[in-house]
Parts: structure tokens; sequence; C-alpha cells
């Protein structure tokens, strides 16, 4: 069995690619829809309650740890939070997702847009992380977390989802001095958000830049990839390893790297060697289980966990992860079976 201290450690060792007694596992959305006691918890409120409330948004974030043994919390919270206090109208419409009714779309619309500190704009996501680390008690690192900034203003500029970004491509190529303000702007509010978690107790904060693999790798480099480096580079000092995340990434991992980011996140599309490669060994990488397969057989499981952990090789820097969020439906007893068997055979071989 391994020591306490030693699996307490373990994700924060793998960020920094320091040996680790077996490969640490957490998930994307961990704390959800799937879980009776989430649901439970929604059936009283709304999403925006359970993240006004700090207590409530604790007790979500700790439901996975002991149900799933995880390896690190992350806090509950939603990426588009921070704009309310910027001026947003921001609200969740049932079965749509978020929806912005003052999306931001001109110079005005940006100018008008009021970065404030964290301790100012979100109390309530800071107070619940200060409620989980006494929870914790040490047991495992809790992570926060930010959007990136194109994921960001892709939701501002479109209104909500999107699925082919287009209002957002088009005010970034007809007016890029109405985009590099915007940028400027989200990156300004994401750093200081980011530093603020960290301030008030995560030991590491990831960039979820979800939808950035929507981008032509060119419009990435000059449009992007400037912001990501200036929030990275406001947030390293602060000593919490940083994690950079995206979907349909596999032709920007290289320029991801040049983020600053301690860890890169590779989505299922690419396999795990091979975006490691594009990443660079000298990063560690997190990742890249399809949410879908967790609602295979367990044999099918087992299959694809043994492939990602035999590309891994047992190199120091791999955290495992699914390539994206869990699925609403996808059964608890399957994302625990993935944990104890990551634990299991990386324990056992490395």
């Amino acid at each position: 069995m391994a020591d306490g201290a030693i699996a307490a450690d373990r994700f924060l060792r793998a960020c920094r690619r320091q040996p680790v007694d077996c490969t640490p596992v957490w998930f994307m959305r961990q704390a959800g829809r799937y879980m009776a006691e989430y649901r439970a918890i929604r059936a009283r409120h709304t999403l925006l309650e359970i993240c006004a409330q700090p207590e409530l948004a604790a007790e979500v974030t700790l439901q996975p740890i002991d149900r799933l043994g995880v390896d690190a919390a992350i806090i509950f919270a939603d990426i588009l939070l921070p704009l309310v206090p910027m001026g947003i109208e921001l609200t969740f419409a049932a079965g749509e997702g978020p929806v912005i009714h003052n999306p931001v779309r001109t110079a005005a619309d940006v100018a008008a847009l009021v970065v404030r500190e964290p301790e100012e704009a979100t109390p309530s996501v800071l107070e619940a992380i200060r409620l989980v680390r006494h929870e914790l008690d040490g047991r495992v690192p809790l992570i926060g977390f930010a959007g990136g900034p194109f994921t960001v203003a892709s939701y501002l500029i479109e209104g909500g989802s999107s699925r082919d970004y287009r209002r957002t491509k088009a005010l970034m190529y007809r007016a890029p001095e109405v985009w590099e303000a915007l940028m400027a702007k989200l990156s300004d509010m994401t750093a200081r958000y980011l530093a603020g978690q960290i301030r008030a107790g995560a030991q590491a904060v990831q960039l979820f830049e979800s939808w950035v693999g929507a981008l032509a790798p060119c419009d990435f480099e000059r449009r992007v990839l400037p912001s990501l480096r200036r929030i990275v580079a406001a947030v390293a000092p602060l000593g919490a390893p940083v994690i950079v995340f995206g979907t349909g990434t596999a032709g920007l991992l290289p320029a991801l790297a040049t983020t600053g980011a301690d860890v890169v996140g590779l989505d299922w599309r690419i396999a795990l060697d091979d975006g490691w490669a594009r990443v660079g060994h000298n990063r560690a990488v997190q990742g890249n289980l399809d949410p879908l397969v967790l609602f295979g057989p367990r044999e099918e499981i087992e299959r694809h966990v043994l492939d990602i952990l035999r590309r891994a090789g047992g190199r120091p820097g791999h955290i495992f992860n699914l390539g994206h969020g869990i699925l609403p439906e996808t059964p608890v007893d399957n994302v625990r079976f993935v944990v104890e068997l990551v634990h299991e055979v990386s324990a056992r071989e490395g």
C-alpha cells in the first residue's frame, strides 16, 4: 500500500514530471449529472444557485472523492461565472445550456466590460475553495479552473453555444482591433481570477480552452496563443501547476506547449504517445480516454485504459483523465473501475 503522503501528492508530482507510486487519475466533470448525489441537489437548486452558495458548491466538489477514489478534486463552478460581474446577463436554459442576453459584438460592448478583482467579483467561488481545502484536510489536492479566452469569447459573441463559431470568427477576421481588445480584457480577468483561486487554496489550475480546436493553426497562433501565454506567465510565479486543455487540438499541440503550462491536456482524437511527442517530453500530459468508452463493457474499457497506459510507457508526467468531460448517464461503477484499474496496473508496472 502506498504511503498516504505520497498518495495524496501523486497528482501534483505528476504535474511536475516527478516519479509517482502510480499514475494519478481525475476526471473533467467528475462532479455532475451522472451522480445520483448531484442530481438530488440539482432537483432543489439551479446551477447558478449551487455556484452562488459556497457550502453547496463545496459539497458537490467533494462528492466524487470518496465515491470514486480519484487523486484530485476540482472546484465546482462554471467557466462563465466571472462574466456576470463584468456586466454580462447570463442564464442557463434547460436543455440548451448557457444563454447570454447581452452578447459582446462591438468595440463599445468590449469597452463596457468591467474587470474586477476576484475577491470582489467571485467571492463565492473563493469561499468554496477555502471550504473544500478544509474538508479535504490534505487527502488529495484541489484544482481551480477558468475558461480560456477563445472559449469564453465564443460564448460572449455567439450569445451561447455554437457549432461553427460563425459570429466569433467573423469578428476576429473583420474587426481584429475589437478582437484584440476583447482578448486583452479576458486575459486580464482570467489571470486575476486564477490567481485569486490559488490564493484561496487551489493547488493547481486548469485553463479550459475547450473550443479552440475550431481554429486553423495560423489563427490560433496569431489571435489566441499570445493571450494564453500572458495568462500562464501571470499565474506561474504563484507556484501552482498550470494545465491547458482543449478539444480537437491535435494540430495545435506544439503551439500549446509554448504557452508555458506545466501540463497539456490531450483529447482522444490522437494517440497519447503521438500527442506527447508533439507536446514534447519536457511537459506533462493529461488524458486521454474517450468519454463514451465508459458506456462500454468492462473488457472494452480495460482494453482502452491499458492501451493509454502502454503508450505513456511509465514516463513521469502522465495524468490519466478523459479526453473531455464525463457525460450524463455514465455508469458510476465504470468510472470507479477505471480509477482502480489505472492505479493497480500502473503501480504494478511502474
